[in-house]
């Protein structure tokens, strides 16, 4: 859908362009004419204007899948062969036709599962759709149908390995992996491709699809249909190639376009030609967040998260979830402000109903957290 069509169409890009002529944009530098889209509002703008804040092109029984992702930010899929686009980045993989792919993302709610099954089956491959977790019936299937292909966070492909070691259970035919979710430190793709497995990795989101994927080269190369900035973060302006800021991107899709869409992540251009032939541009892949959001075992955790749990506890003090990394696995701890500590378990589950995670609870004395505003410290270290 083009910038035109959206303004004559929907109600919402009317509004936000409202104040600039955008017959100036006709080209991708004219875009930093435009006022940007914050992810962090869709929040509030799907609860003003159920069920997508007036974003979306099609009608709601028009549309193939309806997700649920943290926040809480409902997205949608349309119809049409890879709508998400994920074929190219499994592709660049080494996935061909008549592979078999294990897909261990998600399929309840949240749209990764479904994003990479279009992408696998538009390539003409059997997916077999796993999901995350059942570790023993997901080393059934893997010696049943024995799948060339992995598809899913890094940790998890390290929890099988591990598990199928233990329990004798044969992986050889296991020769690739596309993962994302997670970060990859260099570590763990050493492990990995040890044992056998040619390993790359990609970045997307729920609201935009695959945005960009590995090919040979180093850094992750922009996918087709698909519009990106470097913005200084917190602002709408475009920053110069190498310097890190915020990920702004721009896709013209028919059911659900998103012009200047600001994701909260960093990246930053790489500017120089790739060495594998590809021509589009190149970004160094995920570098942080531009906020305190944090993505723990492929889950967004956010502030507004946290605060609900110290509404439903009723703590009297400050809350911070600390975020660490150890054997090659995300954990979390949440640090709680109380005078007493004989309520651990039920902050414990008010902290899995927040974020559908599990972590540990340390109650801390009034007083001992910092007073700087944090809420959510990412203290992991990447080798």
């Amino acid at each position: 859908m083009s910038l035109a069509r959206a303004l004559q169409e929907q109600t919402f890009w009317a509004k936000h362009f409202a104040e600039v002529d955008v017959s100036i944009v006709t080209n991708r530098a004219k875009l930093s004419e435009l006022p940007i889209l914050r992810k962090s509002a869709l929040p509030s703008l799907q609860q003003a204007a159920p069920p997508f804040g007036g974003l979306n092109a099609s009608s709601l029984g028009d549309l193939a899948r309806l997700f649920i992702s943290p926040g809480p930010i409902f997205d949608p899929e349309g119809h049409g062969r890879d709508w998400w686009g994920s074929a190219r980045a499994l592709y660049a993989a080494g996935v061909r036709k008549g592979d078999v792919v294990l897909n261990t993302f998600s399929y309840h709610l949240t749209p990764a599962g479904a994003m990479f099954e279009s992408g696998a089956h538009a390539l003409g491959c059997a997916v077999i759709p796993a999901g995350p977790g059942n570790t023993a019936d997901q080393l059934m299937a893997i010696a049943q149908y024995r799948p060339n292909t992995y598809v899913g966070t890094p940790d998890f492909l390290k929890i099988l390995l591990d598990k199928a070691r233990e329990t004798g259970r044969d992986t050889s035919f296991l020769r690739r992996a596309l993962v994302s979710g997670a970060a990859l430190p260099t570590s763990l793709r050493e492990e990995l491709e040890e044992r056998g497995i040619t390993v790359r990795q990609c970045y997307g989101t729920a609201d935009l699809g695959i945005i960009a994927y590995e090919g040979d080269s180093p850094g992750m190369v922009i996918n087709e249909g698909i519009l990106l900035e470097i913005v200084r973060p917190g602002t709408c302006e475009s920053i110069p190639h190498g310097e890190v800021g915020e990920i702004v991107i721009t896709r013209a899709n028919r059911d659900y376009p998103l012009f200047r869409f600001a994701t909260g992540d960093l990246s930053c251009i790489i500017d120089e030609p790739s060495p594998d032939g590809r021509t589009n541009l190149r970004i160094k892949g995920w570098l942080g967040r531009a906020d305190q959001t944090t993505k723990i075992k492929g889950m967004f955790v956010r502030p507004e998260q946290i605060d609900l749990i110290s509404k439903r506890i009723s703590a009297p003090g400050r809350l911070r979830l600390i975020v660490t990394r150890a054997n090659e696995q995300d954990s979390m701890t949440l640090m709680v402000e109380q005078t007493h500590a004989d309520n651990t378990d039920s902050i414990a589950n008010a902290l899995f109903d927040a974020t559908k995670l599990r972590g540990k609870v340390q109650i801390v004395p009034p007083g001992t957290l910092p007073n700087d505003g944090k809420v959510i410290s990412d203290e992991r270290k990447y080798e």
